[in-house]
C-alpha cells in the first residue's frame, strides 16, 4: 500500500519535470560554455530530444536513471512493482524504437544518463563534441 493518499501521490507525480531538469540544464550550460549551440524542445521525426544540433543531424537525450532504468542506479520500487516494471520496460522499448527510426533517417543519436551528467560532465561534453566533428560535412573536416 502506498504511504500517500491517492490525491497526494497525484500531486507528487504532477510535479515531476519532463523538461528543463537539473541534469539537462547542467549539460546545456556546459555545452554553451564550450561554444556549442543547439536547439531545445525541437520535435524531430516524432521524437522529442532534449538537445538538437540540427545542422549536424545530432540529437541528444538525457535519460533519467529512474524513468529509463539505468543499469547502475535503477532500483525497482517496493510499492506497485508490477506497474513500474511495465512502465520502465515501455520507456526502454520506446527509446529503442526512436533510436532505430532516427538513425534510419540519418540522425546520430546520443543518449546519456542523468548520473553521467552529474558525475562525468566533462566526458559527456567531449563525447558530444566528438560526435559533432564526426557528423560534420566532409568540407568542414578538412578532407
Amino acid at each position: 500500500m502506498d504511504q500517500f493518499t491517492k490525491e497526494k501521490r497525484s500531486e507528487i507525480m504532477r510535479s515531476v519535470r519532463n523538461q528543463d531538469t537539473a541534469p539537462e540544464i547542467r549539460l546545456r550550460r556546459a555545452l554553451w560554455k564550450a561554444g556549442l549551440r543547439y536547439r531545445i524542445r525541437k520535435r524531430v521525426e516524432k521524437a522529442k530530444p532534449d538537445l538538437a544540433f540540427l545542422g549536424k543531424r545530432l540529437l541528444v537525450f538525457v535519460d533519467g536513471c529512474f524513468w529509463h532504468g539505468c543499469p547502475r542506479h535503477y532500483t525497482k520500487p517496493a510499492e506497485n512493482a508490477a506497474f513500474w516494471v511495465a512502465k520502465i520496460e515501455k520507456n526502454r522499448a520506446r527509446d529503442a524504437r526512436n533510436n532505430q527510426m532516427l538513425e534510419a533517417k540519418g540522425w546520430k543519436v546520443v543518449r546519456v544518463w542523468e548520473c553521467e551528467v552529474e558525475k562525468e560532465l566533462d566526458r559527456v561534453v567531449d563525447e558530444i563534441q566528438r560526435c559533432l566533428v564526426e557528423n560534420a560535412p566532409d568540407d568542414l573536416r578538412g578532407a
